[in-house]
């Protein structure tokens, strides 16, 4: 009999990722607009963000471990009951003469219990759901996640402008108790995995099994990491720094040229997402090759966009094609990456696992970044250097990876005779 792809559990696990990301959005947008007023600097705000993320990638093995020798189900339940808690009193605690200080100490802790989250949620999915089912669910979670994005930011800001900010904090803290609230009807069947020893001799052996397991018993899992990260590290360092600089700084274009191109970018998260979904019994796993290749050849259009001797509207036109097709590729190629290690992955590994997973992409996507931003920067009466041979290094490894995939399929096909 097949299994239906929204089971009670499922359905509960994705309205709680709604309320939880929704209330992520509008607080992270709030905090962003308070400090810029308060500090007059993106650069404050943004360093504010970039260590936050330090204690994410520091405690995602920890909290891998945590994912695989608790019960799951308790381990959400818990961290957004604290999420919301902290929200909350740092809410209450905010005053003027606090206020960065109470800021930076609600990021790093939101780092933390989020380090702790991502591989638990992440883990969930496979325990709920079986086969094809796991990269519907996976492309679902991703079109929650899109679509919090596209809509949480323009009702924070409404609700910010009129309201301020501590009614955005405690309208955020409520939204992360009502996901705690949606998870505790989830059930998920726990089995305690046994203890050789203290907490520090467990989370050695833990870490030291799961390593083995991706880069021996199971390589392939640790190339599709590697192929997963490649693919983010140059589209995230492109879309994420060269757009905004290409449209306000090479093209002259207005704030709101920007502003339609990052809704068009949600959008086309959502449709690959979907694409995603609708491909699950179409899509081959040596074709997951191919679709890295043509990531490539829909980054060189951006670049031909800068050789024609065309207007800067038109220009603009092209580079959103452009960078739209890439964002609907990458998501399809994340879903189905993120969906083959799962599937690939025992339950008391997976946890783990989808925590290298979180920490690689963290770590990639800042020096995807930095390493962008000097390139457009160096570049930039010459941008076609910076996305053709990005496109054509990507496109290289895409058909370079044919006999990896070709082998990850056989061996599917093996193990499901």
């Amino acid at each position: 009999m097949t299994q239906k792809l929204f089971t009670s559990n499922f359905v509960l696990l994705i309205l709680g990722q709604l309320t939880s990301l929704f209330g992520n959005f509008i607080l992270k947008l709030a905090l962003s607009m308070y400090v810029l007023e308060a500090t007059g600097s993106a650069a404050i705000f943004a360093g504010i963000l970039s260590a936050a993320t330090i204690p994410t990638i520091l405690f995602s093995p920890l909290g891998g471990i945590l994912a695989d020798r608790a019960n799951r189900r308790n381990i959400m339940v818990a961290l957004d009951t604290l999420t919301g808690i902290s929200v909350l009193c740092t809410t209450l605690l905010l005053s003027e003469k606090n206020d960065l200080i109470a800021i930076s100490v609600l990021l790093i802790i939101l780092s933390i219990l989020g380090a702790f989250e991502t591989p638990t949620v992440q883990a969930c999915i496979p325990t709920m759901l079986e086969g094809e089912n796991i990269m519907k669910g996976n492309a679902v979670v991703n079109q929650i996640a899109s679509l919090s994005y596209l809509t949480a930011p323009m009702l924070g800001s409404i609700l910010y402008a009129a309201f301020g900010l501590k009614p955005v904090m405690y309208a955020s803290a409520g939204c992360f108790f009502v996901t705690a609230l949606f998870e505790c009807f989830i059930k998920i069947s726990y089995q305690p995995l046994q203890r050789n020893g203290g907490i520090f001799s467990v989370v050695k052996q833990d870490f030291l099994a799961s390593m083995q397991y991706i880069s021996k018993k199971q390589a392939s899992i640790s190339k599709m990491l590697f192929l997963t990260a490649f693919s983010r590290f140059f589209v995230m360092g492109i879309i994420i720094v060269g757009l905004p600089y290409i449209v306000r700084t090479i093209l002259g274009l207005n704030a709101q040229y920007y502003g339609a191109a990052e809704s068009a970018l949600a959008i086309a998260t959502i449709l690959g997402s979907i694409a995603a979904g609708l491909l699950t019994k179409k899509l081959k796993i040596h074709q997951l090759s191919l679709i890295l290749a043509s990531l490539g050849i829909f980054i060189i259009p951006a670049g031909i966009a800068f050789l024609l001797p065309v207007n800067p509207v038109l220009k603009y036109a092209i580079i959103l094609v452009s960078f739209c097709s890439m964002q609907i590729i990458i998501s399809i190629f994340s879903i189905f990456g993120v969906s083959l290690i799962q599937q690939r992955t025992p339950d008391y590994l997976i946890g783990k696992v989808m925590a290298y997973t979180s920490a690689i992409t963290l770590c990639v996507q800042p020096i995807g970044q930095i390493v962008y931003g000097f390139l457009f920067d160096r570049f930039s009466h010459v941008v076609y250097w910076v996305f053709i041979p990005t496109g054509l290094m990507v496109c290289t490894v895409g058909l370079c990876s044919i006999h990896f995939f070709g082998r990850m399929e056989k061996e599917q096909n093996e193990t499901i005779k």
